[in-house]
Protein backbone atom coordinates (compact mmCIF):
# COMPACT_ATOMS: atom_id res chain seq x y z
CA UNK A 1 0.00 0.00 0.00
CA UNK A 2 1.61 3.40 -1.01
CA UNK A 3 1.62 5.97 1.57
CA UNK A 4 2.53 9.67 1.81
CA UNK A 5 2.37 11.13 5.13
CA UNK A 6 3.70 15.11 5.71
CA UNK A 7 4.79 16.26 9.01
CA UNK A 8 6.01 20.02 10.07
CA UNK A 9 3.21 22.22 9.97
CA UNK A 10 2.20 24.47 12.50
CA UNK A 11 1.18 28.31 13.59
CA UNK A 12 4.85 30.47 12.78
CA UNK A 13 4.47 34.12 13.20
CA UNK A 14 5.33 36.28 10.08
CA UNK A 15 9.17 36.16 8.46
CA UNK A 16 9.58 32.43 10.77
CA UNK A 17 10.75 29.08 9.55
CA UNK A 18 9.08 25.58 9.02
CA UNK A 19 10.47 22.46 7.69
CA UNK A 20 8.03 20.10 5.69
CA UNK A 21 8.78 16.40 5.33
CA UNK A 22 7.08 14.33 3.25
CA UNK A 23 8.01 10.41 3.95
CA UNK A 24 6.72 7.45 1.17
CA UNK A 25 6.24 4.04 1.99
CA UNK A 26 5.22 1.04 0.29
CA UNK A 27 6.80 2.40 -2.98
CA UNK A 28 10.69 3.97 -4.72
CA UNK A 29 10.18 7.13 -4.86
CA UNK A 30 13.43 7.73 -6.67
CA UNK A 31 11.73 6.98 -10.25
CA UNK A 32 9.33 9.97 -9.97
CA UNK A 33 9.16 13.93 -9.71
CA UNK A 34 7.77 14.79 -7.02
CA UNK A 35 5.83 17.72 -5.48
CA UNK A 36 4.68 20.23 -2.81
CA UNK A 37 0.80 21.45 -3.40
CA UNK A 38 -0.66 24.02 -1.63
CA UNK A 39 -4.36 25.02 -1.20
CA UNK A 40 -5.83 27.96 0.90
CA UNK A 41 -9.27 28.55 1.54
CA UNK A 42 -11.37 29.61 -1.10
CA UNK A 43 -8.62 29.23 -3.70
CA UNK A 44 -7.39 26.29 -5.84
CA UNK A 45 -4.63 23.78 -5.45
CA UNK A 46 -1.70 25.13 -6.78
CA UNK A 47 1.98 23.80 -7.04
CA UNK A 48 4.66 25.00 -4.93
CA UNK A 49 7.63 23.24 -5.93
CA UNK A 50 8.94 20.28 -7.97
CA UNK A 51 12.12 18.54 -7.98
CA UNK A 52 13.18 15.92 -10.59
CA UNK A 53 14.66 12.53 -10.13
CA UNK A 54 18.32 14.38 -10.54
CA UNK A 55 17.13 16.97 -7.88
CA UNK A 56 16.53 19.99 -10.46
CA UNK A 57 14.21 21.92 -8.65
CA UNK A 58 11.55 24.76 -9.74
CA UNK A 59 9.41 27.10 -7.80
CA UNK A 60 6.29 29.06 -7.78
CA UNK A 61 7.15 32.75 -8.64
CA UNK A 62 6.17 33.86 -5.12
CA UNK A 63 8.26 31.32 -3.26
CA UNK A 64 11.49 31.73 -4.93
CA UNK A 65 14.32 32.48 -2.62
CA UNK A 66 12.37 31.56 0.04
CA UNK A 67 11.75 27.85 -0.34
CA UNK A 68 14.10 24.87 -0.34
CA UNK A 69 12.85 21.57 -1.89
CA UNK A 70 14.81 18.81 -1.61
CA UNK A 71 14.92 14.98 -1.76
CA UNK A 72 16.28 12.25 0.43
CA UNK A 73 15.70 8.70 -1.89
CA UNK A 74 17.90 6.29 0.46
CA UNK A 75 15.42 7.42 2.76
CA UNK A 76 12.33 7.92 0.79
CA UNK A 77 11.52 11.55 1.93
CA UNK A 78 11.14 15.11 0.51
CA UNK A 79 11.55 18.12 2.54
CA UNK A 80 10.28 22.40 1.73
CA UNK A 81 12.36 24.06 3.41
CA UNK A 82 10.79 27.55 4.43
CA UNK A 83 11.63 30.71 5.59
CA UNK A 84 10.71 34.02 5.80
CA UNK A 85 7.22 32.72 5.68
CA UNK A 86 4.37 35.20 4.71
CA UNK A 87 0.89 35.03 5.96
CA UNK A 88 -0.17 34.51 2.13
CA UNK A 89 1.56 31.09 2.80
CA UNK A 90 -0.85 30.23 4.93
CA UNK A 91 -2.87 26.79 3.39
CA UNK A 92 -2.44 23.38 3.42
CA UNK A 93 0.42 21.55 1.42
CA UNK A 94 0.17 18.48 0.18
CA UNK A 95 2.83 15.84 -0.90
CA UNK A 96 2.22 14.92 -4.49
CA UNK A 97 4.46 11.64 -6.32
CA UNK A 98 4.12 12.41 -9.87
CA UNK A 99 3.75 10.34 -12.43
CA UNK A 100 1.59 7.62 -10.32
CA UNK A 101 0.03 10.48 -9.31
CA UNK A 102 -0.35 9.55 -5.30
CA UNK A 103 -0.80 12.14 -2.47
CA UNK A 104 -0.52 12.68 0.56
CA UNK A 105 -3.21 13.82 3.47
CA UNK A 106 -1.97 17.53 3.86
CA UNK A 107 -0.60 19.45 7.03
CA UNK A 108 -1.51 23.07 7.69
CA UNK A 109 0.69 25.55 7.65
CA UNK A 110 -0.78 29.01 9.48
CA UNK A 111 1.37 32.31 9.12
CA UNK A 112 -0.16 34.61 11.54
CA UNK A 113 0.84 37.23 14.32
Amino acid sequence: QVQLVESGGGLVQPGGSLRLSCTVSGFIMRLYWMNWYRQAPGNERELVATIGTDGEASYLDSVKGRFTISRNNAKNTMHLQMVNLKPEDTAVYYCHLDGPNYWGQGTQVTVSS
